[in-house]
């Protein structure tokens, strides 16, 4: 009793932000790569010191660059032309176990294929690559380029085990943001093995094309917690706003599967050829994932930036592994993020949430975190547990005000006991199942 009193006396409200409001379009390399234009420049990424660095095509543009307190590339060929690149890539054969990405620290299209591609495949692809020009490089990787669902273990929809993304609204229900691969419209989730315990199920999907989807909560609420994703060992990290990655930065994944780790974005609006379909315009990241991570969240200092949706290799060897960015998902299906009133600066007076500027340009890519603490399963901020907060003296004021309101909880009916089972249960799963 004590110990849900505390937890529930320090859980920070939470409140919906749309997607905009923390993207990127004010970032340095992205505002000069608008500016500019696609024929003048060829991407933008972040240096090893944090400064941005943006491709250009002349010399006036890179003056340009260098006068806005940016590095210039001069690079062959534009953005238009990585894109016309990859359009021909697209209007060819789809071969299954292929994928590709502009790299835009090489000014080049990379095609990668997979063990399962066979020779004549690769011969054809690279044939096609060919006529293209000599800015298309071939790659060939280990591994099997796959969705990150995992049908063998305990299942937790439907679909197989996933793992939730970030929870959303629309204002009226709250819903997990997941990926779209996990299962089509109408799969219905649960939150154990044994699926007794209903959680929700998907009302809108995306896959192929795109990899997201919403679970719709069964009970409309995501509960106290919401803004909370779990990243391990009892541990959370709160989100305070939503962005787009930038190529070089340093981010971090979360999954049911694997837990916690990092790695760096590696490239931006990649195509995949999934054995069930192609989905395009993914981030690619070199941060490991494996079975059963499949729609867990891809964010950096905070900022929720993707879904976990597929690639190779493990997190013994490592990878690749692509995140639908949910920036696309939530303009798609018109929901908002739901983050801190902190983030928002409402009842608090905390700092507004970080721009995607601060996120993508003012911090070296090796100097980014996960992002601040949160609350999670009776674990408060600094990792201390609740009661041995209680226990320290300078804390004997407030630990008998909660003592005392506990032994008036005692006093409550059946009724009011199951509810708040429920309403805690509601609470640890928003707050945990990422």
């Amino acid at each position: 009793m004590v110990t849900q009193a505390a937890m529930a006396s320090e859980t920070p409200g939470t409140s919906a932000l749309p997607f905009s409001a923390s993207g990127t379009s004010d970032a340095p390399g992205a505002a000069l790569v608008s500016r500019l234009g696609t024929a003048r420049t060829a991407g933008t990424w972040i240096g090893t010191d944090g400064r941005p660095v943006v491709a250009v095509t002349d010399q006036d543009a890179a003056a340009q660059v260098e006068r806005a307190g940016a590095e210039a590339k001069m690079v062959g060929h534009s953005m238009n032309d990585l894109k016309k690149a990859a359009a021909t890539l697209r209007s060819a054969p789809r071969v299954p176990g292929t994928a590709w990405v502009m790299d835009y620290r090489t000014n080049e299209v990379v095609v990668q294929g997979d063990s399962t591609v066979s020779a004549s495949d690769w011969a054809g692809m690279t044939k096609v690559a060919s006529g293209i020009g000599d800015y298309v490089r071939m790659e060939r990787t280990q591994g099997r380029f796959t969705t990150r669902l995992n049908g063998a273990q305990p299942i937790l929809s439907t679909g197989g085990r996933c793992s939730a993304g970030f929870n959303v609204t629309d204002g009226k229900s709250d819903f997990i943001l997941t990926a779209g691969h996990c299962g089509p419209t109408g799969s219905i989730w649960f939150g154990d093995n044994q699926g007794n315990q209903q959680l929700g199920r998907t009302v809108r999907q995306n896959f192929p094309g795109s990899d997201f989807s919403l679970v719709q909560y069964a009970n409309g609420s995501a509960g106290a917690g919401a803004d909370v994703v779990a990243i391990g060992k009892g541990k959370g990290v709160r989100i305070t706003g939503v962005g787009d990655p930038a190529v070089g930065q340093r981010v971090f994944r979360s999954g049911s599967t694997s837990g916690l780790h990092d790695g760096e974005v590696k490239g931006l609006d990649a195509t995949v050829n999934y054995p069930e379909g192609t989905v395009t315009g993914l981030i690619e990241t070199n941060v490991c994932a494996e079975p059963g991570d499949s729609g867990g969240p891809l964010f950096s200092d905070g900022i929720a930036l993707g879904v976990t949706s597929g690639g190779s290799g493990d997190c013994t060897s490592g990878g690749t592994t692509f995140f639908q960015p949910v920036t696309k998902a939530m303009q798609a299906l018109g929901v908002e993020m739901i983050v801190s009133k902190q983030a928002v600066g409402q009842g608090s007076t905390a700092s507004p949430a970080p721009s995607g500027s601060a996120t993508h340009s003012a911090i070296a890519p090796g100097a980014s975190s996960p992002g601040s603490s949160g609350p999670l399963a009776g674990i408060t901020d600094d990792g201390e547990t609740l009661l041995s907060k209680l226990a320290d003296p300078s804390n004997v004021g407030p630990g008998m005000l909660v003592i005392g309101g506990s032994l008036l909880a005692l006093v409550a009916t059946r009724y009011i006991r199951a509810e708040q089972d429920r309403k805690e249960y509601r609470r640890y799963y928003s707050a945990t199942w990422s």
